[in-house]
């Protein structure tokens, strides 16, 4: 074989997402794209806000001997000041340009982070539903992605998580607000999880990170807060983006931040920067490093998200889904009509709608939809959405 048999076999277990928008592509080309109804991807589909694009004419026009250069693996020491600013206020912690890296996405800062951690056969936990890629991020530096249940209302379930920490789990790992499911976990319940990851540390004798993918966190409804990670458990990593609050998911912009009362945050630190290194992203981009220094804390006009959601929840709530109305994320995770996930989808796309199977979120018996599109892609689908749900009352 020419490929290497892990890589062939990552091909052959290839994410739904991709799938399904790859199948979007030929129903385009088939009916015209305005007849497709495609909710596979979550590519934002609102515009940046104007402080961005401002910021990014500045940042062109006002470049210096220098600033296209290679800097430290961590970024400009200004950007990582400018973001440690505000994250300080965010996460009621004082953190420093000396606690965070400049990295290609939140991706990029898992991989980070996970390639400083983990040693060969290490467990890392994760509550599914999750973002399919986890287990090939884990897979990557030698780890293994184990999944542990949560409530049937997507929330963490304590009992579960207690029972699947061993000697062997280096990290738990959750994504709040949640892809797929668009659930926030509340404080009391990051709480109790950072004092159970307290007592597992002392227990096997080894320190047991919490990473949080952030890049969702400004994206919520109806006066929900998501809590600080800092605040709840020290031994905590944080890896966000700027690719959904600002809708800029091709620029590949994040950051990795680790707890200023980290134990070992020296030590930590300078891993992740030597392992931004080594991985081939070297340093975040220099560009959008010193056009997001100066957006800290904006977003796009979340309300357009929220009504969004609104009208979805809506006509599928009267059609006869049953699903959770998510307080953050453009997602919805309905319960399919049926136990088949993927006969549903497939139903689903003889009306020209394509959704993603919650199989491949290890989330099986629901489906996700993105509605982070056009108006009228959610409006002239919906017939589309009742008619497959009257085939299978």
């Amino acid at each position: 074989m020419t490929i290497s048999k892990k890589i062939s076999n990552i091909i052959a277990g290839s994410s739904f997402i991709r799938k399904m928008f790859e199948e979007g592509a030929e129903l385009k080309a088939k009916y015209g794209a305005e007849n497709v109804y495609d909710f596979s991807l979550g590519n934002p589909n609102l515009p940046p806000p104007e402080k961005f694009n401002e910021a990014l004419l500045d940042a062109v026009t006002s470049c210096a001997l220098g600033d296209h250069c290679y800097m430290p693996n961590t970024g400009f020491p200004m950007v990582c000041g400018s973001v440690a600013e505000y994250l300080a206020e965010e996460q009621q912690a004082p953190v420093t340009n000396k606690d965070l890296l400049m990295t290609c996405g939140a991706s990029g800062a898992l991989n980070v982070a996970l390639k400083a951690i983990l040693d060969p056969g290490d467990e890392v936990l994760t509550p599914v539903p999750c973002f399919v890629e986890y287990k090939f991020y884990a897979d990557n530096h030698g780890g293994v992605l184990k999944t542990v249940s949560t409530t049937p209302d997507f929330h963490l379930d304590m009992d579960a998580i207690g029972s699947a920490i061993s000697k062997k789990t280096k990290a738990f790992l959750i994504n709040s607000p949640n892809n797929p499911t668009g659930q926030v976990y509340p404080e009391d319940s990051l709480k109790k999880l950072g004092e159970l990851l307290e007592r597992k540390s002392k227990e096997f004798s080894r320190t047991i990170y919490l990473i949080s993918d952030e890049p969702y966190r400004k994206i919520v409804y109806d006066d929900i807060k998501v809590p600080s990670i800092f605040a709840v458990y020290k031994e905590s990593i944080i890896g966000s983006s700027y690719s959904k609050d600002i809708s800029i998911p091709g620029e590949r912009i994040g950051f990795v931040a680790v707890n200023p009362a980290a134990t070992y945050k020296a030590e930590l630190l300078g891993a992740m920067a030597v392992a931004n290194r080594i991985l081939g992203f070297v340093n975040a981009p220099a560009l959008m490093q010193r056009v997001v220094a100066c957006i800290q804390g904006m977003s796009v006009d979340v309300n357009e998200y929220k009504r969004k959601r609104d009208m979805l929840c809506e006509a599928l709530g009267s059609f006869g889904y049953e699903f959770i109305t998510p307080p953050g994320t453009f997602y919805l995770f309905p319960k399919s009509p049926i136990a088949d996930d993927i006969e549903f989808v497939n139903a689903l796309k003889e009306e020209r709608i394509l959704v993603v199977p919650g199989s491949g979120f290890d989330g099986p018996g629901h489906f996700r939809i993105a509605f982070c599109v056009a108006d009228d892609t959610i409006k002239n689908s919906l017939e589309g959405f009742r008619r497959a749900r009257e085939r299978y009352k």
